[in-house]
């Protein structure tokens, strides 16, 4: 259908029956011929009639198609009621044309031939050529009144879409038509004719429309208006208005059946109303009747049905009558010209002018001076006169005021105008000395010529005969228009931010425009949020329009991460102005260039690696590359829904799967592909099944040898045996001894050879043999195709081969590092040569690169040594468990004094870990209940009373008896986790979205925890004996006593929380366990009979733990622990010394304490990209590092770290200017700051900026996004330099996955090329003691001579779904050396250990220090605030939001997991005085199978993509419109205004906490706010004493970039010990143990 049919309206005043034109008649005549069915002629009749109902019958038509749809209503009886309906709205109309056809009007005037003509004419005509051909008739002669034939130019133009310049023009731009228009003759006598048609037209249905605001149904008022109204009707009805002549002065309309005179100062028929002669017609009769009068009224406000409803789209196969495409909607009624609510109080009727003229008329007024006798300029559109308009207003056909902005234009919708008219030159805004007007238009355009002094945007409006300039509104306009100057003005920021800020987030625009002054003329106070929101798609197109005015190679500001958030938060529709016919061609100025950042600084060993994929940042003399991106992003394509029936969306959660690929639909994937694959930024599937290292050859088939080939040389050096060994062996002519390198041919002759290394040679059963140890090529390892062709990598993969597989004899060169090699950084790199050559081992698990091993042959074994057969055999040693030192022989067992395991030593009287099911505790507590109580302040929220109460918890023991008898599977110490609700009882009509929380899984909750290790002190080590006697030591079990948690007393969780996280209970439970579950080794201590505070104890380490009291669960009391608890002399100290992979957390954790103790300098620092100074403050915590120089380009954060760190010298400069200077050889910068030297750094560390990187910012492809990666380039540059110790790479998760890996293998590449072990891994900050899930990608990488650290174990437990940590790379499945994935030693940190000792404040609180009007309740709390007493608070402020956001936080419930979808739909007064709106729903129907399934929405595309959005945006209600709008195909925006869980964990803590941003869950579990800054610094785990800068923006974004300091104190802990490591290998300490020795 479309958008505008002239018969789909029913005017006020229209006759009851229309009149069909003649071409309609005849298909209907045809139909009565043609042999159809009867549902087939039904059917076709209905689509031919169903434009030409009367409102009524197509109201009972809806019913009936309801009816059929609920089989209410069979078939049969359908098709009788529809035939009956249309066949008694045929006999009226039948009726009406009859009459017509004798040529007897209603009120007794004769039609001519031609007027009938003409009117049958018109009503068969398209809505374009009826409005072409009424605007033809629009010009008319100024001097003397005849009619001339138009210019084609002056009629109305095709509508130009609004588009905004954001620079000033030099003056008011005209705009053109864009097509030119249909040229033809047209008689005078028809132009006359609709000239007068649609001036009757428009007055008439003013008459009808402009009501009072206060006129309601059933008043008095609107009964007064239907008195009015008769009596104008009979007075246009009276005979001696149709007999009069026509005098000067005087206008004719003609409306079919009716004339209608009236002079030409009167504007419309309002002056009717006003006339005295009216109050004696008071008791006349009238024709129409009160009951046809309200009938009308009711249709006139009733929403007709747009398409017919036999239209059947579907064409199913069954034999059924299938209704489609037809959304009836309840409960509201809308305008069919303007789709304005009609029971909307704000609705407004437009007032006209007081002496108003018609547009042609008014023109020619004197005042105006604009036209002169001759018009031969006028038929020009370059020269459409330009006038000024002020105390205008803008209104639709049935006199509803009107925006201009919201597409009714675009859409052929009418909008005419009145106001007073202004010569150009004129600039007072008063209406004195000008033309009143009165249904100006109609409006073909209105534009944006630029901005009056910087604030007021200038807008105009053209039409047919004038342009106009708007200057000030009608009062009663003015509030609709302050909404369109708003928007203008919130696009012009939006647009001026993003060509600064192209990479910024969505809570960063928020940021700007909130902070962001409005200008005076738009009375407002302060932008919020839900100003953005509201004009979402205006400034969707206006960024567009900027886009276009742009030059083909630049990226398009559209995708800045924060626009592609705005699309999909509020549902901007992107390609719209494309899309659209008429447009406007707007003038835009120079787009203003974004400042070109530095480009990177790099030594040319970076630079030769990094050069092809950051070819466009990095600084080179050669020309610049002209690749170009396509745009991506902005197509339809990107905009669908998920169809959830492909692999991608079968995975997603919400169609049931586990959400694990996020992979985008497979009907979503943007054709506009990027010029470089590598750029693409998806998330690489992360549930791969890993690939296990392939060996180079299988040997099921021998290869038959030839004889003659081979032959040995020499005598045999030893028989083995069978075997018999050789040191030499000629093959083809060619000599090959012990030790060469050889190529060996491949089974498959398709792939490359293999390289190893001969290690020994021998015959046997089996032939003339070899044993080769294999190399491995840089494809083989995570480098892929970055790495260089000739190096190779030692790894420990062996295999026995034939000799007949030898290819020829390779060389093979191991490069040890230089001896002056710290000494060379940033030099000229050294040429690899022509050879293969290795000098790094490889592990292809951990993806680790080492030095190779120090494993020297002894003289015995020369002649068969592999140096990967030794440390296979010692790993796979390590890994069995073992009984050492037998004490007793009992009579079913033997005692032993230590055991080891995975190359840990465990003794009699060590403490242990044990998983959680090793063993159960006598008492089971009870469950802390969640429910929240309610506070003061709650409002609302608290007495929502139409949900049911969930149930209580159900105790433990009973899901005990459940589960089973043993219990292992109780998680005790983390929450309980709630039982499935009970079906609530939710009224629909106060929590309409209520229904979209059907999930279970609650994010941010730790109902899924594990529980950590059991704990027990070794009592007993001992083998059950065989039935010989002799033990069976591959059964060793371990007695043991059990420690008791507080949390599993009978004290419960609540105990937990209080006291310390290490604190233990001594108990005299004995328990058997196999030694098997055995996951580590601790230590435990009784407090008392320790030599230094229990403080200084744990903070020397982890797995420390101490206990004062034991526990009697039999008693449920607490008693001094017995002697031989106290006294554990019988604890011995292993030393398991394992390498490799065997190597455990456990393990190096005994290198903390030596025998004998070993001091080690702490490392000089230089944090690069410091931030405030996260990383920083966790290696100090770790007692490693002592950062001595800082770089930090942003003020508020290197004034932090300034503060933080006063002995720092911080440089707040550009680090590529830095880098340049001391390249340069200079000592000092700008500023006089020492600058570092080659041989000052030990450790570099940093973090370089993540945005291009991040998953949170999906659009990662602009050339500031590239220059910020290119950041990671100039950060390895400063290693490359300096050279120092240990080396630190951290970023965000999706680092390891960024453009398909390529910068984790680039990073990676140079590493291995500086000479550098390296290896990476993703550790999750929630595991090492931090209320928060962040995962981070870590590089971590050490000097020759180093020994490369491990990834630290986690101490806590964690939710499971956050802790996927495996890394995808070349469809492989990277993991880190981690060993405890499913327990750890301590309790996870939850949302009240971080910040429940926080007084209480309001929404805005700006006080800077505050007292903590309490002590410290947990343990993560009194290690935040420190151990020196500190009365005072700081920065416990929180962002100040409005008051709309403020109303819809204190109505978000206190219950866990409450959001968006509990807010009630209810009108609230807000703090600023106003009050919101309720959100209006509507009934739509979508089908499922062969039935239509009613649904509620607020707009009609929730029926499917085929329905375009076209309903009205609503605002200022508690429920942002915007949500449930887009909910379907974004997970229901499930979080959004979020609260956090007192028993649950922040999300990733951001730069700035916004209720519907990112992470939506930001609001304090019981207060009606979002976090202050000092709780999401708790959240990152910064103690109470970090000092922040800047405003309260400022400050979140500092915390939002940190590094949790207990993460960085994790990683430090780690490189500590290698340190240790390497220092008690050292000669002088090697002395000093020999000393103690003896």
């Amino acid at each position: 259908m479309p958008a505008r049919t002239a018969p789909a309206r029913v005017p006020a005043l229209a006759s009851p029956a229309i009149s069909l034109p003649d071409d309609v008649r005849r298909r209907l005549k045809d139909l009565e011929r043609d042999s159809l069915t009867e549902k087939e002629c039904v059917k076709e009749k209905l689509n031919l009639l169903y434009d030409f109902l009367q409102t009524e019958i197509k109201n009972q038509l809806c019913d009936l198609e309801t009816k059929l749809h609920k089989e209410e209503l069979s078939e049969e009886g359908y098709l009788a009621k529809v035939k009956s309906l249309l066949n008694k709205d045929l006999s009226l109309e039948n009726g009406a044309h009859a009459r017509e056809a004798r040529g007897c009007l209603e009120n007794g005037s004769q039609a001519s031939g031609a007027g009938r003509r003409a009117g049958m004419a018109e009503a068969n005509k398209s809505p374009q050529s009826a409005s072409k051909s009424s605007r033809l008739s629009r010009r008319r002669s100024k001097s003397d009144g005849e009619t001339k034939s138009p210019s084609p130019r002056v009629t109305r133009q095709k509508t130009k879409q609004t588009t905004m310049e954001f620079h000033f023009a030099k003056g008011p731009a005209k705009r053109k038509s864009d097509e030119e228009l249909e040229r033809g003759s047209v008689d005078d006598s028809e132009e006359e004719k609709e000239l007068d048609e649609k001036r009757r037209r428009l007055a008439s249905k003013d008459l009808v429309a402009n009501r009072p605001e206060s006129t309601k149904p059933g008043t008095s008022a609107e009964k007064e208006e239907r008195r009015l109204r008769r009596r104008t009707k009979e007075l246009l009805m009276s005979p001696e208005d149709s007999s009069s002549e026509a005098v000067p002065g005087m206008r004719t309309r003609r409306d079919g059946d009716r004339d209608e005179k009236r002079p030409r100062s009167q504007p419309r028929d309002h002056a009717a109303k006003r006339r005295p002669e009216e109050q004696e017609l008071e008791g006349a009769e009238l024709q129409v009747s009160v009951s046809d009068e309200d009938e009308m009224d009711e249709k006139r406000r009733k929403v007709e049905c747009k398409e017919s409803p036999m239209e059947d789209k579907t064409k199913d196969k069954k034999d059924k009558v299938n209704i489609t495409g037809i959304s009836k909607q309840l409960d509201t009624l809308r305008c069919d010209e303007c789709a304005q609510y009609l029971d909307d109080p704000d609705l407004k009727y437009e007032q006209p002018p007081v002496n108003a003229l018609f547009e042609p008329e008014m023109l020619t007024d004197e005042r105006l001076s604009i036209y002169d006798n001759n018009e031969s300029g006028f038929e020009s559109y370059e020269d459409l006169p330009q006038h000024k308009l002020t105390s205008f207003s803008v209104f639709c056909q049935h006199g509803h005021l009107c925006p201009i902005d919201t597409g009714l234009i675009e859409k052929n919708v009418e909008l005419i105008f009145s106001g007073t008219v202004k010569p150009i030159y004129d600039d007072d805004p008063s209406p004195e000395g000008g033309v009143n007007g009165v249904n100006l238009g109609p409006i073909n355009a209105w534009w944006i010529t630029g901005f009056d002094g910087g604030e007021k945007a200038l807008i105009g409006f053209s039409t047919s005969f004038a342009e106009y300039i708007l200057m000030d509104p009608n009062p009663d306009y003015k509030p609709i228009f302050d909404l369109i100057q708003e928007k203008i003005y919130i696009s012009k920021i939006v647009v001026e931010f993003l060509q600064n800020n192209p990479e910024a987030a969505y809570e960063d625009l928020i940021n700007k425009i909130e902070t962001t002054v409005p200008p005076s003329a738009l009375n407002l106070n302060r932008f919020t949020e839900d100003s953005l929101l509201r004009h979402a798609q205006f400034v969707v197109e206006q960024v567009e329009s900027y886009d276009e005015a742009g030059d083909s190679d630049e990226q398009p500001i559209i995708q800045a991460p924060c626009m592609k958030d705005l699309v999909n938060l509020a549902g901007a529709t992107l390609g719209r102005r494309s899309s659209r016919k008429r447009h406007t061609t707007i003038r835009h100025s120079a787009r203003v260039r974004d400042k070109v950042p530095t480009k990177a600084t790099t030594t040319k060993l970076v630079y030769q690696i990094f050069d092809t994929f950051f070819s466009e940042e990095i600084e080179k003399d050669d020309k610049e590359n002209t690749l170009k991106r396509q745009r991506c992003g902005v197509c339809e394509v990107c905009q669908l829904s998920e169809c959830g029936k492909c692999k991608a969306c079968k995975d997603m959660v919400k169609f049931g799967g586990s959400g694990r690929s996020k992979q985008a639909c497979q009907e979503r994937r943007c054709p506009n592909m990027a010029v470089k694959e590598a750029d693409d930024d998806e998330d690489v599937e992360d549930n791969i099944l890993e690939v296990p290292s392939p060996k180079k050859m299988h040997q099921e088939k021998k290869k038959k040898q030839n004889k003659n080939r081979i032959s040995w040389i020499g005598e045999a050096i030893k028989t083995d045996g069978k075997k018999t060994y050789y040191r030499k062996v000629c093959i083809d002519s060619e000599t090959l001894e012990v030790g060469d390198c050889v190529s060996v041919s491949p089974d498959d002759p398709s792939k490359p050879l293999y390289l190893a290394r001969v290690t020994a040679l021998w015959e046997d059963n089996s032939g003339q043999m070899f044993h080769a140890h294999w190399f491995c090529t840089g494809m083989d390892t995570v480098l892929g195709a970055t790495s260089d062709p000739l190096e190779l990598f030692l790894v420990d993969e062996c295999e026995d081969m034939q000799l007949s597989y030898i290819h020829s004899r390779v060389e093979v060169c191991y490069k040890p590092p230089s001896e002056n090699w710290a000494k060379e950084g940033g030099l000229e790199p050294e040429d690899t040569g022509n050879t293969y050559f290795y000098q790094m081992w490889y592990d292809p698990d951990y993806a680790r690169f080492e030095s190779p091993p120090q494993t020297q042959p002894t003289e015995d074994n020369k002649y068969k040594f592999c140096a990967s057969c030794v440390r296979l055999g010692e790993m796979r040693q390590k890994e069995i468990p073992r009984v050492l030192e037998q004490l007793e022989d009992l009579d079913s067992r033997v005692l032993y004094n230590s055991a080891t395991k995975d190359g840990v030593q465990y003794r009699v009287g060590d403490g242990v870990y044990l998983l959680p099911e090793g063993f159960v505790f006598k008492y089971l507590p009870a469950p802390r209940k969640g429910k929240a109580s309610p506070r003061r302040g709650q409002g609302r929220a608290a007495t929502r009373k139409c949900v049911a109460v969930p149930p209580p918890r159900p105790s433990a023991k009973k899901a005990a008896k459940s589960r089973g008898k043993k219990g292992s599977s109780i998680k005790l110490s983390s929450p309980v986790k709630r039982p499935k609700k009970d079906v609530e009882v939710v009224l629909d009509d106060l929590y309409p979205e209520y229904y979209r929380k059907s999930s279970d899984y609650i994010k941010g909750s730790n109902l899924d925890a594990p529980e950590p290790y059991r704990i027990g002190r070794i009592r007993e080590i001992f083998c059950p004996k065989k039935n010989n006697g002799k033990p069976n030591e591959t059964d060793i079990k371990v007695k043991i006593n059990k420690f008791y948690r507080p949390e599993n007393t009978h004290r419960s969780t609540q105990a937990s929380y209080h006291a310390d996280i290490n604190l233990l209970y001594w108990s005299d439970e004995e328990v058997v366990v196999d030694f098997k579950i055995v996951q580590g080794r601790c230590t435990v201590e009784y407090a008392e009979d320790l030599s230094e505070s229990v403080q200084e104890y744990s903070s020397r380490g982890p797995d420390r733990f101490y206990f004062l009291e034991a526990y009697n669960a039999k008693n449920k009391s607490f008693e001094d622990p017995p002697n031989h608890a106290r006294n554990s002399r019988n604890k011995g100290k292993g030393k398991g010394k394992g390498k490799g992979k065997g190597r455990t957390r456990s393990q190096a954790s005994e290198a903390a304490e030596p025998e004998v103790e070993v001091k080690v300098q702490k490392l000089r620092t230089l944090d690069v990209f410091s931030g405030c100074g996260g990383l920083s403050e966790g290696f100090h915590q770790a007692g490693m590092s002592e950062t001595l120089w800082a770089i930090e380009m942003w003020e508020p954060a290197a004034q932090a770290f300034r503060l933080n760190n006063p002995g720092s010298t911080v440089f707040m400069e550009d680090c590529n200017l830095l880098l340049k200077l001391v390249m340069a050889g200079e000592k000092t910068n700008s500023c006089g700051q020492r600058l570092p030297q080659k041989g000052d750094v030990e450790l570099l560390c940093g973090g370089p900026p993540c945005q291009g990187f991040s998953g949170m910012n999906r659009f990662n492809s602009r050339t500031y996004s590239k220059f910020k990666n290119s950041l990671v380039v100039s950060f390895l540059s400063y290693c490359d330099y300096y050279r120092p110790r240990f080396f630190l790479l951290e970023n965000v998760r999706n680092f390891v996955s960024f453009s398909c890996s390529m910068v984790l293998k680039l990073t990676l590449r140079c590493l291995v090329r500086m000479g550098y072990q390296c290896t990476f891994g993703v550790l999750q900050a929630g595991q090492y003691g931090v209320a928060q899930t962040r995962r981070r990608a870590i590089i971590l990488a050490a000097a020759p001579g180093e020994k490369l650290p491990l990834f630290p174990e986690p101490l806590h437990v964690f939710a499971p779904r956050a802790c996927q940590l495996s890394v995808v790379v070349d469809n492989r499945k990277y993991v880190s050396n981690i060993t405890r994935l499913s327990s750890g030693p301590y309790r996870t940190i939850t949302v009240r250990d971080t910040m429940s000792d926080l007084p209480e404040i309001r929404n805005g609180a700006s006080a800077l220090e505050i007292a903590y009007n309490g002590e410290p309740q947990s343990w993560f709390q009194r290690q935040l605030r420190g151990t020196r007493y500190q009365p005072i608070l700081r920065e416990h402020i929180c962002k100040d939001m409005s008051a709309l956001v403020a109303a819809r936080m204190r109505h978000i419930p206190l219950a866990p997991g409450s959001d968006w979808r509990d807010l009630p739909n209810m009108e609230v007064r807000l703090s600023d005085g106003t009050t919101t709106k309720k959100l209006r729903y509507n009934r739509y129907f979508i089908m499922e199978g062969d039935k239509p399934k009613p649904i509620r929405g607020v707009c009609a595309c929730i029926q499917g993509k085929t329905f375009p959005c076209d309903s009205p945006r609503q605002f200022n209600t508690l429920i942002p419109w915007c949500l449930p709008h887009t909910g379907n195909r974004h997970n229901h925006w499930a979080g959004l205004y979020g609260r956090l869980e007192w028993d649950g964990f922040f999300s990733t803590t951001v730069t700035n906490p916004e209720p519907m941003g990112k992470q939506g869950r930001v609001l304090h579990p019981e207060q009606h706010r979002v976090v202050s800054v000092r709780e999401c610094a708790r959240s990152q785990g910064f103690p109470d004493a970090y000092r922040l800068f800047g405003n309260i923006l400022d400050k979140h974004r500092q915390v939002g970039n940190a590094v949790p300091p207990p993460l960085a104190k994790a990683i430090g802990w780690e490189i500590k010990l290698c340190m240790l490591a390497k220092a008690q290998e050292s000669p002088e300490v090697k002395v000093k143990e020999e000393n103690t020795q003896d």
